[in-house]
């Protein structure tokens, strides 16, 4: 897969359309974005909200609502948990944030009762299409972990291999990003690149190659990895970016969005069901793919290996 439509296309081939639950309806990003997944059949939405604000709202975007179940729930936690109790019976494939707190939200996904935690940690999986860069670029964690320790590195890892894998690319190069290529025994960063990269060499992380701590600049671009003599089958041609922290994750996402004209679409992975997860400042063209990757993932998931 080289381009990010290509997800719409992808989940269509399928041919079946995958059911969201929102959590908390009455917002008028959301409602746009299920609206034109309905639209171009990629699924079914159940709106758990304030059915009466969720109507103004609809009716004020232009978005109309005969054709969704409104499940009527004034109090956004309460609309949240009947949400996440829908996907936990079966009843919808993936779950998406409406108005509501994410920390709210995803505290109920994780409650042990709706059975949709594993042993591995969530992290947010993001794809970038970059006008420069030849082919599907992939980075995590830029809106869910906020200073990731070595195990949860590893996490973060196979949860982006896995969507990378859904996206055809069987043996992703991953690289992990620090603000050296060198291991410096005062940034903890390249203390854990180097440990994965070498439980990467020992197989204890699988179906992809790790290498590092590279500086950006390393991983993206064979030219400069030339130029510091670094030697790598990663170098220059990563598919998976895994960033030190949040912060680094989340300066790199907008960049790429509002300075380099990348498109990009997330899902939050790690849970028996994908989350999606978008911010107010994206567009309703990454909320849509965002839907696309999130019902791509949830057709997928189980069948991988």
């Amino acid at each position: 897969m080289r381009k990010l439509g290509e997800l719409i296309d992808e989940v269509r081939r399928n041919g079946k359309k995958v059911r969201i639950a929102v959590a908390v309806s009455q917002d008028d990003n959301v409602l746009k974005a299920v609206s034109e997944a309905k639209k171009m059949e990629l699924a079914e939405t159940i709106l758990y909200g304030d059915t009466k604000e969720t109507e103004k709202l609809a009716e004020v975007v232009g978005v109309d609502l005969k054709n969704f179940k409104l499940v009527h729930a004034p109090d956004p936690l309460e609309a949240a948990r009947l949400a996440v109790e829908a996907v936990s019976r079966g009843e919808a494939e993936l779950i998406m944030k409406g108005k509501i707190k994410t920390g709210d939200l995803m505290s109920l996904v994780l409650q042990k009762e709706y059975g949709l935690r594993t042993e591995r940690t969530l992290s947010m999986v993001s794809v970038f299409e970059i006008p420069n860069y030849p082919k599907l670029l992939m980075i995590s964690d830029a809106g869910m972990l906020i200073a990731p320790d070595l195990n949860q590195k590893v996490d973060m890892i196979v949860n982006a291999v896995e969507v990378a894998r859904m996206l055809g690319i069987e043996n992703p190069k991953v690289a992990i990003i620090g603000a050296v290529e060198v291991v410096n025994p005062k940034m903890p960063a390249t203390l854990d690149a180097a440990v994965l990269a070498k439980m990467s060499d020992r197989h204890q992380i699988k179906h992809c190659i790790v290498d590092g701590p590279f500086a950006l600049d390393n991983a993206v671009s064979r030219e400069a990895a030339a130029h510091k003599g670094i030697d790598s089958p990663v170098v220059g041609d990563a598919d998976i970016l895994i960033m030190p922290d949040i912060e680094a994750g989340n300066v790199f996402y907008k960049a790429m969005v509002f300075l380099a004209g990348a498109k990009v679409a997330s899902t939050i992975v790690g849970a028996r069901v994908p989350v999606v997860l978008t911010s107010r400042a994206d567009s309703d063209e990454v909320k849509l793919l965002s839907i696309a990757l999130s019902a791509l993932v949830a057709l997928k998931g189980n069948k991988m290996g």
